[in-house]
């Protein structure tokens, strides 16, 4: 049975936000029963079926029936029967879409991303240099010349080197036939080619506002990725065969998974990217064993059991983002940070940030630093007897974290030891393609929509936005294989995780874009926060920054950079990989690499260059580092003992409220 949810129930469609989107992990066996129905419903035999679906799917006139044998004739009705299935599972899918959609306003935008006006600037400065659009047509022709003479060598029993290849990590070609067959080797081929002359042409404009050409590039990378031969059945070998193989019944199969789709999405095509079925908050993710001892409208405080006899004296709490759910920190025992924190003698806190609902749309930036730092260390020191605690922000978090520990340094507080970042910025300036979202035409829209959402940003919206992003790994990779294969996604832990964002509060939400991604007001020393002027440079608490070399979300270079504006010491971790693996890179896995490099010159540039790399996780580096800082050691606390009353069992109720 399939993993996938929906949000239909008991015949109605509830809003895009609300209470009734909790619920649509329930309904996954009803949704995808629905859609199998309605594929049964088809008539079992080609000619039965609608004559125009018959006359798609029935072999081309003059194919002679009569002449093939009988297992011929019902490998080709089986085939028939099936593409008319399909096609009227889709069908139907698409008339139920149209129709939830009928009584829904109009897209706040016929260009949601805003780039007609750089698109135009962009396509105008290219006009108005005809040469250099005669040199590159020029080269594009010189690089078609050569596929076809390459085809023709092949074709005469030759093997010519490609002349176009897939990039490091493209995984669209990975099958055999994209380069054994030479038909499917042209297209591949000549879609790279002709894709790899479009970015190029794009990126080489001169005389261009940077982030206009950077809208443009961004898109333009959307386009030429979307129109990949692999996305289309005609086009795609791997798709073809399982057709073919199964007798159209993966067809069937891939338009109920769309049809299941469009449903959980409440009428908007939401692609599965796991089997959401398969993993149970507290059962199978995130359980890691402790106890819920403090609580307010914000944050659930989890405090972690001990697993060593003794601990370090000082606790360490560690901050999460609010987009998404704590557990990324405790996936898995494997690979669990916080398990393993607790193995090496540290007593942890972990801040579970409610998944909002309208009710706290006005909650602003403020209210997040004191009822989520403040009243989370003031509620561990309390936990623990101590007037000092280490901390640990991570991406949004960490930027939380950051300027709160700015405005703790002008008010004189020093209850934090330490604070170490995982993948968070605090200077902006070179944050990445999540720039692009953050003009302000894109701001308007995003306010209407947080308006029609009662106040707050549906959790969908955010994980459409990062997934974006990286287009082909979490977009389209799914597209073929749910759709195009007919395949049910893959049991994935960390996708279940990624799926499970959590809603927006709008005043929060616009103060962060506008002021961070916006203005980079932290880095400039212009944000005020109660009242406060922060300056990060008045910090000289000791901070650990760990950075991820291929971190699309907070690119290491703007990490480098945010760690240079603090006042005291700063220790600069590169690890391998990127914005989640980056991080969670248990020991016990010996995967990728990390670079250290106790001076911070002016780039990161000058920081690799004479930075030392390590073998595997960064982890054992850090610990050494906060241990450091934790004091000495005092007996292990269990959390149901503790100065405060416990308030339930860890991972508590705020991580299990679905967007």
């Amino acid at each position: 049975m399939s993993g996938r949810t929906s949000q239909k129930k008991d015949g109605k469609t509830p809003k895009a936000t609300g209470a009734g989107k909790a619920a649509q992990a329930k309904l996954a066996p009803k949704m995808k029963a629905k859609a199998k129905a309605k594929a049964k419903a088809a008539p079992t035999s080609a000619p039965d079926a609608s004559p125009h679906i018959a006359a798609q799917a029935a072999p081309a006139p003059g194919f002679d029936m009569a002449a093939m044998s009988a297992d011929q004739r019902a490998v080709v009705e089986k085939l028939s029967m099936n593409l008319a299935r399909a096609a009227l599972t889709a069908q139907g899918a698409i008339a139920e879409m149209a129709l939830r959609q009928a009584d829904r306003p109009a897209a706040l935008s016929l260009d949601p991303f805003h780039v007609a006006p750089a698109l135009t600037e962009v396509m105008g400065r290219l006009a108005a240099q005809p040469d250099r659009m005669m040199r590159a047509q020029a080269d594009l022709f010189a690089r078609y010349l050569d596929l076809w003479q390459a085809t023709a060598q092949r074709l005469g029993g030759q093997a010519p080197d490609p002349v176009a290849h897939p990039a490091r990590g493209d995984k669209r070609f990975l099958d055999p036939e994209w380069s054994e067959n030479p038909v499917f080797d042209v297209m591949k081929q000549s879609y790279l080619l002709t894709a790899n002359w479009m970015n190029s042409l794009v990126a080489e404009v001169d005389d261009v506002d940077p982030m206009v050409k950077r809208r443009v590039e961004f898109f333009m990378k959307m386009l030429t990725d979307a129109f990949s031969p692999s996305n289309f059945l005609a086009s795609n070998p791997a798709a073809l065969r399982e057709v073919m193989t199964t007798g159209g019944e993966s067809l069937v199969k891939g338009m109920e998974n769309f049809a299941a789709d469009l449903e959980r999405g409440g009428g908007q095509l939401s692609i599965a990217q796991t089997d959401y079925e398969m993993f149970k908050i507290g059962e199978n993710v995130a359980t890691a064993p402790g106890k819920v001892v403090f609580r307010n409208e914000l944050i659930e405080l989890l405090q972690f059991s001990p697993t060593t006899e003794s601990v370090c004296e000082i606790p360490l709490v560690i901050f999460p983002p609010w987009i998404n759910k704590f557990y990324i920190l405790d996936l898995r025992p494997e690979n669990s940070m916080i398990r393993w924190l607790s193995a090496q003698g540290i007593t942890v806190f972990v801040a579970s940030w409610v998944n909002p609902t309208a009710e706290l749309a006005d909650r602003t930036f403020e209210d997040y630093m004191r009822e989520g730092i403040y009243a989370g260390t003031q509620a561990a020191m309390d936990q623990c007897g101590v007037d000092r605690v280490n901390t640990v922000g991570y991406c949004i978090g960490g930027t939380l974290l950051s300027s709160t520990l700015a405005h703790m340094a002008a008010k004189g507080d020093k209850r934090i030891a330490s604070a170490t970042f995982f993948a968070a910025q605090q200077d902006f300036s070179e944050a990445g393609d999540l720039l692009l979202f953050t003009n302000e035409d894109w701001l308007k829209d995003l306010e209407q929509k947080m308006d029609a959402g009662g106040g707050v940003l549906s959790g969908q919206s955010m994980a459409d936005t990062f997934n974006a992003l990286r287009a082909n790994d979490l977009i389209w990779s799914f597209f073929v294989n749910n759709y195009l294969m007919g395949k049910e996604p893959k049991p994935f832990d960390l996708l279940f995780w990624n799926s499970d964002q959590t809603r927006m509060p709008k005043t929060l939400h616009m103060y962060y874009l506008r002021k961070f991604y916006g203005e980079n007001a932290l880095a400039k020393g212009e944000l005020i926060l109660d009242n406060v002027k922060l300056d990060l440079g008045k910090v000289k608490t000791p901070i650990y920054v760990q950075s991820s070399k291929e971190d699309h979300i907070a690119p290491a270079r703007s990490v480098y950079k945010g760690a240079k504006l603090f006042g005291g010491p700063v220790t600069f971790t590169l690890a391998g990989s990127g914005h989640i693996a980056g991080v969670i890179n248990a020991p016990a896995a010996h995967k990728y690499q990390y670079w250290t490099h106790e001076e911070l010159p002016a780039s990161l540039t000058a920081w690799h260059a004479a930075a030392k790399e390590t073998p595997g996780s960064w982890w054992p580096h850090w610990i050494e580092w906060l241990k450091a800082r934790s004091g000495g050691q005092v007996p292990a606390r269990d959390p149901a003992k503790g100065k405060l009353k416990p308030l339930g069992d860890a991972p508590g109720t705020y991580v299990k409220v679905r967007s």
